[in-house]
Order: C-alpha cells, then structure tokens, then sequence
C-alpha cells in the first residue's frame, strides 16, 4: 500500500539525574563527593532508506520515544546514556514541524541520518558542584526532561521527469513504453491513485520518469486529490505535459493544456517555470490536423506527436527528454530556511507582577535551571538561590519591590522570597 503523508509524535529521552554519595573506605573518615552525572537521554534521528517508496510504517506506529538516560551512581559513576531512535523513511521525505509548518529536515541522500531531537542532557552529580568553600554538596542536579514533538512526515518523489495532463490521457501507457515500469492502465478517468516511477536508458545515459495521478481544475484547491498529486512533481527537473490530441474524452486539447497549466502556476510558481515538453498522445486516432494546429497555437512551442498505443514517435521524445536533462542542473535537496525543533536557551528573562506579592520569572535559561533543582532540599535550593543572584534575577526583582514572604514562580514551582 501506498502512502505518501503521515503524522507521528516523537519524543527524545529524558536526561538521568545526578547522584548524591560520598566516598566510604576504611581508614578514609572524610571521603569528598562522589556522586556520578547522569546519562544523557537518547536521541532521535531520521535516515534515508533507498529500499523504502512509502511512508505506510508509519500508519501502524504513530509514536516513537528514545530511551532515557540512566541515573549516575556512587564511586563517581556516570549513567548510561539512554538508546537512540532512528526512523527510516524513503528517499525524498520531507520532515514538518506540526505546529508551523515549517520545514525541519529533507531526507534527500541515500543513507543519511538527521538528528531530529536530542535527548536530555544527565544531571550533574554532588561531586561536580565541590568548591573550595563547598566541600561536601549534599545536592546533585536533575536531568532535563524534553518534551513531546507532533511532526510530518511528507513523501515527495525523487524523479527527474514528471508526466502531468489529464486523466486518462495515456501517461502510464507512456511510462511503460520508454520505461521497464509496468503501472496499471485501462481505459478509464483516475486509473493511476499513485505515482509510479520508472527509470529510462538511452545510451549511456538513464533518468527516473515519474507518472503522475491526473489532474483536473482545481487540482491546486486540493481537488481530485490534486495536492498530493502535485506534491510528487515538487523535485523533478523537467515536465512532459501529454495532451489527448485525439479528444477522444470529450475535450479540447488546447483547452485542456491551458487548464493544466493554470493548475501548476496556481499550486507553485517554481513547478510552472520548469522547462516543459509538450507531448501529442494518441496521434493515431487523429482524423485531421485541427487539434493539432489549435494545441501548437495555446502553448507556442514545438509540440512532440507520439502514440505511446503503437510506440510512435516514442524514440524522438526519449532523446528529447534526454537531451534536455544533460542541460539542467543536477537534482538536490529543496531549498528551506533552517528550523529547529530544539528550545533556544537564551539568558534574558522578564518579571511579572501577578497578584499582590505574587511574581513571575519568565526566560528559557531560568526556567531550564529550575527544572533541574531540587527545591525541597535546602542545600539545592540555596545553590539555586546563588545562581538567580548571580544571573541578576534577585536584583530584578527587588526592584520591581519584592519583599521578604513574597511569592515567586517560576513555571510550575512556586516558592517564598527571603532576603
């Protein structure tokens, strides 16, 4: 089964929490801090797979979480790093934030591995917070926790020649003329559901010819499924528009070229400014050469008159196609501006009043530090009592007139101000 979108939920591993211990050994009455670091959580990658042409795994299994760190230990023993995850997809797959859409990674290159999240980092062990004034910590620190990631997952054919025009106008029956792919035809509208691809030779040269579902108007409205068609000729280089020149649908030629082209400028400037090959199908049920004359008048440029039924005309078009290709660009990755789906740490924070003695600290650097304190100890909470001084935080809020009893929040933990 074919499937080409899908959404997951992905989750990095949360980092372990640091140990709190002490060196015991005989005749050593006053051993230091020795409480290890925890392991950081496991991270979550997203790797090419050539064998793969469908996201269809991803139906049976919506969500994937990497292991968690494991805790440090005493003996200043470090937690084992919790296990990564590595999901794999087709070639050409194209990862989405949910949320905004943006693009966070293409998966272009046969076996290459992109870090989607990144696990918790472990917390540090009471042995890494020792100073010459604080000999014996009785705090650690705890590991970061991540948070959940909602993701799309968007398959988009790898292929160097889309074939777009209507239905039934003989795409597939093109496709398996120049080609070894052998999709399904018959005489009836929407035959092809899915793409197909099929690689043609010619010479020393070979290219991937995709066969696109046929569109209709409004395809860029997502009509007839017209946007998931469409996403499938996003990477190609070079289009081949097969026209009906036979009208046998009912239709003209030349009307129906100019619909299809207004569906491909409408869904994306770039697809409609792709060189194009104008292909007359099914020449050999012409009676006379009016749809012919009428088709080279709407798009005004040399049309290619084929019959992909009797193989006419088929080895010009190959080399045209060929020829063509060997002047373009080589295929790649799309071009996007970068997005990571990692919180950006960053040092500024805000104060808010809300309520009589009740203020809030906002800011990713602070908020991270709480999450990774232990209030309920005293020794851990005046360490994080230090910090904020440190950062400026108790400055900020004293003039903002904070008072001894007050309250301060900071996410989810609340405590009471003293000088």
């Amino acid at each position: 089964m074919f499937l080409d979108k899908a959404v997951i939920i992905c989750k990095a591993g949360n980092g372990g929490d640091g140990a709190v211990s002490f060196h015991r050994q005989k005749y050593v009455p006053k051993g230091g801090p020795d409480g290890g670091d925890g392991g950081n959580g496991g991270n979550v990658y997203i790797e090419a797979d050539a064998s793969m042409n469908t996201l269809i795994n991803f139906s049976y299994t919506k969500r994937f979480i990497a292991g968690d760190g494991e805790n440090g230990d005493k003996n200043n023993k470090y937690g084992k790093s919790g296990k990564d995850i590595i999901l794999k997809v087709p070639r050409g797959t194209i990862v989405r934030d949910y949320e905004s859409g943006a693009i966070v990674a293409d998966v272009y290159n046969e076996g290459e591995r992109i870090l989607l999240l990144k696990g918790g980092k472990g917390g540090r062990g009471n042995a890494k917070f020792a100073t010459p004034t604080r000999r014996s910590p009785g705090f650690s620190e705890l590991g970061e926790k991540t948070k959940e990631r909602k993701l799309v997952l968007e398959l988009k054919t790898i292929a160097d020649v889309g074939l777009v025009g209507y239905p039934n106008v003989g795409k597939s029956t093109l496709l398996s003329v120049i080609s070894a792919a052998r999709p399904k035809i018959d005489n009836y509208p929407f035959t092809t559901l899915t793409p197909n691809l099929g690689v043609v030779r010619y010479h020393d040269d070979s290219f991937v010819v995709a066969d696109i579902p046929g569109l209709i108007d409004g395809a860029a409205e997502g009509v007839g499924l017209g946007h998931e068609f469409l996403r499938h000729i996003e990477r190609v280089r070079l289009i081949v528009h097969v026209v009906d020149v036979s009208g046998s649908e009912g239709r003209s030629p030349a009307e129906d070229y100019t619909a299809i082209r207004k569906e491909l400028k409408k869904y994306s400037e770039k697809l409609a400014g792709l060189p194009e090959i104008v292909v007359a199908n099914k020449c050999d049920l012409l009676a006379d050469n009016e749809n012919l004359k009428s088709l080279r008048n709407k798009c005004r440029k040399k049309v290619v008159e084929i019959s992909a039924a009797t193989t006419q005309g088929i080895d010009a078009l190959i080399a045209l196609m060929a020829e063509k290709l060997r002047e373009l660009p080589p295929p790649g990755p799309i071009e996007f501006e970068p997005f990571s789906l990692e919180e950006k740490v960053a040092e500024e924070f805000i104060i808010t009043e809300e309520g009589e003695g009740v203020f809030r600290v906002s800011g990713s650097m602070i908020e991270n530090l709480a999450r990774k304190v232990v209030l309920s100890d005293p020794e851990s909470f005046r360490w994080f009592q230090k910090v904020l001084r440190d950062k400026g935080v108790i400055a900020a809020l004293k003039e903002k007139g904070i008072k001894d009893g007050d309250t301060v929040r900071i996410q989810d933990i609340e405590f009471e101000y003293t000088a």
